[in-house]
């Protein structure tokens, strides 16, 4: 590891926060703190690198941008592989042009940025997700064919985290061209029901890297974000299923920016052990399935609705489980009357 990637850091610790705007928090997938942190660069005349979904929807990819209304774009969680094509060089030509750069990827992205560049800047700010792991581009885009198919409408948008019905609950929604007049119809589908999350959430579709992932350990990133899971129990007070982010300062740096958007946010600071219990992504890999190279072979071979009925079919809930969850949700939901 190179030396000045070392220097002034595991200056580690988390909050819990979400950015004052609700309806910037409705469409981000936790807290929104990824929205306070753009707006500072970019009302400092930088520039912001992230991952946007491509036109046609098929895949991700980084870009940069510049004012604050096209940072919709790179709101919210892509569960795809993102192509990172030039956008390490034109990091690299923005910082040399002097612009304050804030560079959003996962840990290794971000290491591989800084690992290209070879030198410590002042005016880049990197900041990592919390990644439970990269899915296959190839599922991706037999799931986005599929479900371009069963509504017989072509795929204009797609939001991995919809709250619809609230944060801890999320779905998926795609947004369709209904027909020639370019109308649109949304279609809405629970995590627990929806293929694509379930073969995501359950491991099957990662790169093989992800289940031993070095950077857990060596992440170089000023700032990492990430959902608050298990919030109820950590700052209940910052609960309100709208969406509670967990951001981890690692550097000097990444306090001092940190300060500088303190008064965009409800805040609280929590030990960083308690506050990354319900969330091990942030320390640990994910678990390679048994089936996981079976997977893949059938992935090029099965059709996406054969590949639905053999790896994505709801889990069964006993009774007892069902009641336990109920009671939960009718726990949280008094506990936050009773605050208001």
């Amino acid at each position: 590891m190179l030396d000045w990637l070392v220097k002034g850091m595991r200056e580690t610790k988390a909050y819990a926060c979400y950015y004052n705007d609700k309806n910037v928090r409705l469409h981000s997938s936790s807290g929104a703190v990824f929205t306070a942190l753009a707006e500072l660069v970019i009302q400092n005349h930088g520039v912001v690198y992230g991952v946007a979904m491509a036109e046609d929807c098929y895949s991700a990819e980084f870009i940069s941008v510049e004012d604050i209304e096209s940072l919709s774009k790179l709101r919210g969680s892509k569960y795809v592989q993102a192509k990172v094509g030039n956008s390490f060089k034109k990091v690299k030509e923005d910082l040399l042009s002097n612009k304050t750069v804030l560079f959003t990827g996962t840990a290794c992205q971000i290491n591989g940025l800084l690992k290209f560049l070879g030198k410590e800047y002042e005016n880049l700010i990197c900041v990592d997700v919390v990644c439970h792991g990269v899915p296959s581009p190839d599922l991706w885009q037999a799931y986005a064919k599929f479900m371009e198919q069963t509504n017989n409408s072509k795929l204009k948008n797609f939001y991995f985290r919809a709250k619809d019905y609230g944060w801890s609950n999320f779905g998926i929604k795609g947004i369709f061209n209904k027909n020639s007049l370019q109308e649109e119809k949304e279609v809405y589908v629970s995590k627990k029901q929806d293929p694509y999350m379930q073969m995501f959430l359950r491991d099957y579709c990662l790169r093989p890297s992800c289940y031993e992932c070095i950077v857990k350990t060596q992440k170089m990133s000023d700032i990492t974000i990430a959902d608050f899971w298990g919030i109820y129990n950590v700052a209940p007070e910052l609960d309100d299923e709208i969406g509670t982010s967990l951001l981890i300062i690692r550097t000097p740096k990444g306090k001092h920016v940190f300060e500088r958007i303190c008064d965009k946010l409800n805040f609280k600071e929590v030990d960083y052990h308690v506050a990354v219990k319900a969330n091990p992504a942030e320390f640990k890999s994910s678990t390679k399935p048994k089936q996981r190279e079976v997977f893949f072979t059938d992935l090029q071979n099965l059709s996406f609705e054969e590949m639905c009925n053999k790896y994505a079919k709801p889990k069964k809930t006993s009774l007892v489980e069902k009641v336990v969850a109920k009671l939960k949700t009718v726990i949280k939901t008094m506990l936050r009357f009773i605050r208001k």
